[in-house]
C-alpha cells in the first residue's frame, strides 16, 4: 500500500474519533453548567468551568493566542466550530472528509456518503448558537454521524491493511483522549477533598459521560461513585472500549498486524505498542499510576504521543 494512501485511511480514523471525543466532551459540559447542585456559600464551586475542556483536549497553548478569556461562550465556540483551531470538530471533520475523499476507492460507498452528508451538514452549512440547546444538537449529530460512519466501516470494509491503518488512527486518538480527560478530571476531584458529597457526585458523573462510560461503570461498581474507582475504570477494565488498556491493546493487535506485512520496517513500532499494552495489562490494579506514578498519566500520554511518532516515520516518512 502506497504511504500517501495509508497516511490517509489513518488519518480518517484519527479525525472522525476527535470529532466525537470533543463533542462529547462538550455536550456533557453543557448539561454539567445547567444541572450543577447548589452549595449555600460557595458561589462558583459546583459550576462546571469551561477550561478544563483546553487541556482536556490539548488546545489551552492555540486557544490563548485567539482568546483572552475562558468563558462559556469562548471556549465552546473555539472547540465546535472555530477554523482557527486545527482539532476542533469542524476542523476535524473537514480534514477527515478530505482524507476520505483521497481514499474513495479504498473506502466503501456507504462511508464516503455518510461522511461526506455529515461534512456538508455539520461543516458546510453549520450554524450554531453555542449558548443554548444548538450546541447539545450539534454535538448529539456529531457523535451519531461518528457511530454511523465507524459502524458502517466496520459492516463494509474488507479486513485488510486499509482497515488496520484506519482502526490504529482511531485507537491512537480514542486512547489519548481518554488520558487527557483523567488527567484534568481525576486530578480535580483529588484536589477537592472538602467539596459537598453532592458536587462530587455531579463530576464523577459527568466524568463517566464524558466518555460514554456511565452506563458501563454502572453495571459493573454498586458502590457510589468513587473517584479513585471510575479512574481504574477507565484505566484498566479489558472490555471497556474506550479504557486505555481496551485501546493499548487493540493497538497492539493493529500495529502487530501492520508489522507482518512490513517485517523490515515495523518492529520498533511493534515493540512499542507491545510495551505500553503489556504495562497496563500485567498492573494488579491502577495504583501503579494513580498513586506510584510509574508510569504516571503524563507518561502514558508521552508513550501515546511516541508511538503515534513512530507510526508516522515508519509508514509514512515522517514523525506526526
Amino acid at each position: 500500500m502506497l504511504s500517501r494512501i495509508a497516511e490517509s485511511l489513518y488519518w480518517m480514523g484519527r479525525y472522525v474519533e476527535r470529532a466525537e471525543n470533543t463533542a462529547r466532551l462538550l455536550q456533557v459540559n453543557y448539561f454539567a453548567v445547567m444541572e450543577a447542585p447548589l452549595v449555600s456559600g460557595a458561589p462558583g464551586l459546583v459550576t462546571e468551568q469551561w477550561a478544563p475542556l483546553l487541556a482536556a483536549t490539548g488546545a489551552s497553548e492555540t486557544f490563548h493566542l485567539h482568546h483572552e478569556r475562558a468563558d462559556a461562550q469562548s471556549v465552546p465556540y473555539w472547540l465546535a466550530l472555530d477554523r482557527r483551531n486545527p482539532g476542533s470538530i469542524r476542523s476535524s471533520l473537514a480534514a477527515a472528509r478530505s482524507n476520505a475523499r483521497a481514499v474513495r476507492d479504498r473506502i466503501s460507498s456507504e462511508m464516503w456518503q455518510t461522511l461526506n452528508t455529515a461534512y456538508l451538514r455539520l461543516v458546510v452549512d453549520g450554524t450554531v448558537d453555542v449558548q443554548n440547546e444548538e450546541l447539545h444538537d450539534y454535538c448529539a449529530d456529531v457523535r451519531d454521524s461518528s457511530q454511523l460512519f465507524f459502524g458502517i466501516s466496520d459492516a463494509t470494509m474488507p479486513r485488510d491493511l486499509g482497515w488496520t491503518f484506519m482502526r490504529a488512527g482511531q485507537y491512537l486518538e480514542r486512547a489519548d483522549s481518554t488520558v487527557r480527560t483523567l488527567m484534568v478530571r481525576y486530578r480535580q476531584a483529588q484536589g477537592a477533598a472538602n467539596v459537598a458529597e453532592g458536587v462530587a457526585t455531579h463530576r464523577a458523573a459527568a466524568l463517566l459521560r464524558s466518555l460514554s462510560a456511565y452506563e458501563a461503570f454502572l453495571k459493573s461498581h454498586h458502590g457510589g461513585f468513587d473517584a479513585r474507582e471510575i479512574a481504574a475504570f477507565l484505566l484498566c477494565d479489558p472490555g471497556f472500549p474506550r479504557s486505555v488498556l481496551f485501546c493499548a491493546q487493540a493497538l497492539d493487535h493493529t500495529i502487530c498486524e501492520l508489522a507482518r506485512h512490513h517485517a523490515e520496517v515495523g518492529p520498533e513500532t511493534c515493540r512499542q505498542a507491545g510495551w505500553l499494552a503489556a504495562r497496563l495489562r500485567y498492573m494488579p490494579d491502577a495504583s501503579p499510576v494513580l498513586d506510584d506514578e510509574d508510569p504516571s498519566l503524563e507518561d502514558l500520554l508521552s508513550e501515546l504521543s511516541q508511538l503515534s511518532d513512530y507510526v508516522g516515520a515508519t509508514y509514512f516518512g515522517h514523525e506526526d
